[in-house]
């Protein structure tokens, strides 16, 4: 059976009539995880209107992002959080049962009386403004917005996994066989992304007809059961002539970055995942082909200047001196979560970060004659947040509670960590010019082609993974070395480099422990030196949030078994590369390698210290320490004005924006 649904086409002169005489109310419904407030808050402020309901979940694992949405929700009646929450993972079956458990709930909640269901995630903002959503809905208001894959149907069940049976468990779909698709239905499906009627919802909700029932049944078991359940009880309802293949939204895919299985470690099946837009892809953004309302996907630290171009389209630019329109801030650790969100990786750079930052506010040239700055820190750092500037990493932000040594009293303290590069491009001419970067880090993302694992804290358990980024030019063949701290060459390769590529990228197979320390990378065609940089492998001053003991340090720093990192050996190229073992380096390793406790802290410190430098530092209240600068007059500090997503007074319009 073909799917009837009504092409609905712009109507242009839409604006031009009055507002609707019953101006639809919607309930969205924001499904969130990760830690992204600021975006969340920037999206809530460009959706609300008074007359709208929010209600809000967050991933049972993302308590940071919960107790920020719950202090959110306080200051509006028409903001509400679940008060329970579950695990939803990429694909996961907790997912449908998330949003039938909410749609009970809203449509329960006697005091938001709603007409449209629309779901959106942090990682959405509207292309177009609140009032023409409200025309357009309410000139439509018994349609369901539903999209449809569009491809036969047969390849449609096949590629989705309808046709296989699978069970969500610990956090994991489990694929357990081969299972039959119901006879007499027509199976359909596509985004998970809908608008819906709130008649709709209260049939899919409340009825205990045989087609609702068994499909929930079916669906408890299917991989992606969003993408398909809501179109299929739609199409094989009384309700079906409702349906309108459009879900509002335009999707940035981009399937030769998309669909790299990177869903592997939670499903067992291949999944695509749409790409962030920036800049270059405004004019997607305001297709005319389909009504389209909203957009997916954007993502602060990896583009915020399109938010910003969005953002200015629709509603105007902010007045000329608002700051922190180029900066973003986000957080990734809160003392509220305790140590089991860190690794003893983070834990030693977040620590060390925090030192190095008190050394600097007691060796700053006011600071210095003033005995009021010298500062102890106490515990350990309570925030850490990422800061970002015009679209570029700028550092970590740590703030540290200390005691005054002058005064005894207990202060707070923010310090701005910058990264040092230590990237060299030989600039050879010819080919050589394609180098554009070399970098090594954890956490690549093939998608945004980006590391995750910013500023690239790095341990001696990490698996590193050596990027090289191209401009276009002939092909060509080029060589990667990595050198640990005492010039083991630890291992070497060749890449291949197409005309087209922008990025090249290996994790090469090394044996652990990493030898902790300075290693560099070097990049080289015909053994001319094309580029090299260095990154920190960190001797980690904790293990299992414990301070390092004697018995464990010779074993985790020490590097790996008989210095081999694989089982080929590549010291024969140490002449090609005039690379000459040292035995000082060597001796200085081994006596480095048994280090604790404070010596084994100041090894740390001096090491992260040549990558890193502070900044700044600023002191949360006023301090007897007058040569620090309060953190909310800073333009940095995470405590600092940020008015684009903060979400204040309600308008005299209903809107916040």
């Amino acid at each position: 059976a073909g799917k009837v649904s009504p092409v609905i086409q712009w109507d242009e002169s839409r604006l031009q009539q009055g507002p609707p005489s019953k101006p639809v109310r919607i309930a969205y419904m924001l499904v969130v995880h990760g830690r992204a407030i600021r975006q969340l808050k920037r999206l809530i402020k460009a959706v609300y209107h008074q007359q709208h309901f929010f209600y809000i979940h967050v991933d049972k694992r993302s308590n940071y992002l919960h107790r920020e949405a719950v202090e959110l929700a306080r200051h509006y009646p028409n903001i509400r959080v679940t008060p329970w929450r579950m695990v939803t993972i990429w694909g996961g079956a907790s997912l449908l049962k998330m949003y039938l458990r909410s749609m009970k709930d809203l449509l329960e909640l006697s005091e938001w009386p709603w007409d449209f269901f629309i779901n959106l995630s942090a990682t959405d903002y509207p292309t177009r403004t609140n009032d023409e959503l409200v025309m357009f809905l309410s000139k439509y208001r018994d349609k369901n917005f539903l999209k449809s894959h569009g491809r036969d149907n047969a390849r449609f069940i096949k590629k989705q996994g309808l046709d296989r049976l699978f069970h969500e468990c610990d956090s994991h779909m489990w694929r357990l066989g081969e299972r039959h698709i119901p006879e007499g239905i027509v199976v359909d499906g596509g985004s998970d992304w809908f608008s819906l009627t709130r008649s709709f919802v209260e049939y899919v909700v409340y009825a205990d007809d045989q087609l609702v029932s068994q499909l929930r049944q079916f669906y408890t078991y299917t991989l992606l059961p969003a993408e398909s359940f809501f179109h299929t009880v739609l199409e094989n309802s009384h309700a079906c002539e409702t349906l309108v293949d459009n879900n509002l939204r335009v999707t940035n895919w981009n399937r030769k970055l998309g669909c790299k299985c990177q869903y592997k470690h939670i499903v067992d099946w291949c999944g695509c995942s749409p790409n962030d837009f920036k800049p270059q892809d405004f004019l997607r953004l305001q297709q005319l082909s389909r009504p389209t309302f909203f957009a997916r996907k954007f993502e602060s630290t990896v583009n915020q200047e399109v938010l910003e171009i969005l953002d200015t389209h629709l509603y105007g630019s902010y007045p000329a001196n608002t700051p922190a329109l180029k900066a973003y801030w986000e957080n990734v650790y809160d003392r509220v979560d305790g140590l089991s969100g860190l690794s003893d990786v983070t834990l030693t750079f977040y620590t060390a970060f925090s030192r190095l930052g008190l050394h600097k506010a007691a060796s700053m040239l006011v600071a210095k004659a003033d005995k009021l700055c010298r500062f102890e820190p106490r515990g350990f750092p309570s925030s850490v947040h990422l800061y970002f500037y015009d679209d570029r990493f700028q550092g970590y932000l740590v703030m540290q509670e200390v005691q005054n040594l002058a005064t005894g009293q207990a202060e707070s303290l923010e310090v701005w960590m910058m990264p040092q590069g230590a990237l060299k491009l030989s600039g050879h001419g010819g080919q050589a010019n394609r180098l554009q970067n070399l970098e090594v880090g954890t956490e690549w993302d093939p998608k945004e082609r980006l590391f995750r694992n910013f500023g690239g804290l790095m341990g001696p358990f990490d698996e590193p993974v050596a990027m090289q980024k191209w401009s276009r030019g002939p092909n060509l063949t080029a060589t990667v070395v990595w050198i640990d701290p005492t010039y083991v060459i630890a291992t070497s390769y060749d890449i291949t480099v197409d005309a087209e590529a922008e990025f090249t990228q290996y994790k090469p197979p090394l044996n652990h422990p990493l030898r902790p320390g300075i290693w560099t990378i070097r990049l080289l065609q015909f053994w001319e030196l094309l580029g090299e940089n260095q990154f920190l492998v960190v001797p980690q001053t904790f293990n299992h949030k414990q301070p390092l003991r004697k018995d464990d340090s010779n074993w985790l720093h020490g590097g790996p078994p008989r210095n081999e990192y694989m089982d080929q050996n590549f010291q024969g190229l140490g002449g090609i590369l005039s690379l000459l073992r040292s035995e000082a380096a060597e001796e200085d390793a081994v006596r480095k390698a048994r280090l604790t406790g404070k010596e084994l802290e100041d090894w740390a410190d001096a090491a992260i210290g040549t990558f890193w430098s502070a900044a700044n530092v600023c002191v949360s209240s006023p301090s007897a320490c007058t040569s620090l600068e309060t953190c909310s007059k800073t333009s940095w500090s995470s405590l600092s004005p940020d008015p684009k997503s903060e979400l204040g007074p309600v308008k005299p319009d209903g809107r916040l924006r």
